[in-house]
């Protein structure tokens, strides 16, 4: 008799757990709610799903979506021309660089939030005051084809294995690709970082012009190396590791694609979440906002950042994107970028690559 009432007892002891279990859902938090992301168009698909299940009563602003994709450059000029008018066509921001984030706090558009222990919870700065936070971490690196690394050495060019060599080696002039400041906002990081006096200063751009370096999108670089029109690009990690994963996935692994991790350091940047202010935002809807934010630096949304092929900013996170290489590790050559810099000049930045790379 004893052991059938300790089994009853365990049975309605477990029925609690799970109703605790159950209940931690956000099923009160309500109201519809926004967000301006960069992110790529499936980690956005991953973050959708997982958020209308953690908060099923609220309410997806853009067709059965939470976001609204742009480029960074792309969503900063839609931003621009919203606060014109006073209030944005979002309640969030997921954006690529922490310059915007700077510059949006100084003109009294965010909404600080509190997020405990972010002191110990994290590995990347974040604004004391709260106006944002560190999400995703994107890495700046240079990628080669190692199938034809004996087919450019015939021909005399050598595979850089740095940034400085990447715009300055004249063996590299006609064969190599990078992405376009103006319109990506992790490119414009790198080049605000690389041009930085205590790094290259602007003779870098000077060096880009003189190697007559390809400005294309990602995709377009990528096929380049692999068909032998480019010898080394500079991109995203997450974009190359996102085609080797695929590749092995679908049974076809591919061995003519591969990541540089350059010797004189990688540019980490790490992008950040915001909220806008009430008096500035689309839906008025701090309090969900803010359990946003707050699930966006659980574990559950950081191991989809990772399925991103992205860093995590969690301090002690072991776990790295596929294919990559120790967080820590890199976060200890990193090159780092002066984010006030990178606001304050933002618009002289952008004239020198125009004035000394594009009309090259």
């Amino acid at each position: 008799m004893k052991k059938i009432l300790a089994l009853i007892l365990a049975a309605v002891m477990l029925t609690g757990a799970f109703a605790v279990s159950a209940s931690a859902v956000n099923e009160d938090v309500e109201g519809t709610v926004g967000i301006y992301s960069s992110m790529y168009q499936f980690v956005i698909d991953m973050m959708d799903e997982a958020i209308k299940k953690e908060f099923p009563n609220l309410t997806p602003a853009y067709d059965g979506s939470f976001f609204f994709y742009g480029g960074t450059s792309s969503l900063i000029t839609k931003i621009y021309g919203e606060m014109e008018t006073g209030v944005l066509g979002c309640d969030m921001m997921l954006v690529a660089e922490p310059a915007f984030s700077l510059e949006l706090k100084e003109a009294g558009y965010l909404e600080p939030i509190e997020v405990e222990g972010a002191d110990t919870l994290l590995r990347f700065p974040y604004d004391e005051e709260g106006y944002w936070y560190p999400v995703r971490v994107c890495n700046m690196v240079l990628a080669y084809n190692p199938e034809m690394v004996d087919e450019w050495a015939a021909k005399g060019v050598t595979i850089p294995k740095t940034f400085q060599d990447f715009a300055n080696d004249p063996s590299l002039k006609g064969y190599i690709s990078m992405g376009n400041p103006l319109t990506s906002g992790t490119t414009f990081a790198a080049v605000a970082s690389l041009t930085q006096d205590n790094h290259y200063g602007e003779s870098y751009l000077d060096g880009l012009a003189a190697n007559e370096v390809m400005i294309e999108s990602g995709s377009t670089a990528i096929t380049k190396l692999q068909t032998g029109e480019c010898a080394a690009i500079m991109i995203l990690e997450e974009s190359i590791l996102k085609v080797l994963k695929e590749a092995e996935d679908a049974g076809t692994p591919i061995t003519n694609l591969e990541v540089i991790y350059p010797e004189d350091g990688v540019v980490l940047i790490p992008s950040t979440v915001m909220t806008v202010a009430e008096d500035h935002s689309a839906n008025v809807n701090t309090e969900a906002c803010e359990a946003l934010e707050q699930w966006l630096l659980s574990e559950e949304a950081q191991k989809l950042i990772l399925q991103g092929y992205m860093h995590s900013v969690f301090a002690g996170m072991e776990e790295i994107p596929y294919g990559s290489v120790d967080t820590d590790g890199l976060i200890a050559k990193d090159l780092g970028v002066d984010w006030e810099n990178a606001y304050r000049n933002r618009e002289e930045i952008n004239t020198l690559w125009t004035e000394k790379v594009t009309t090259k």
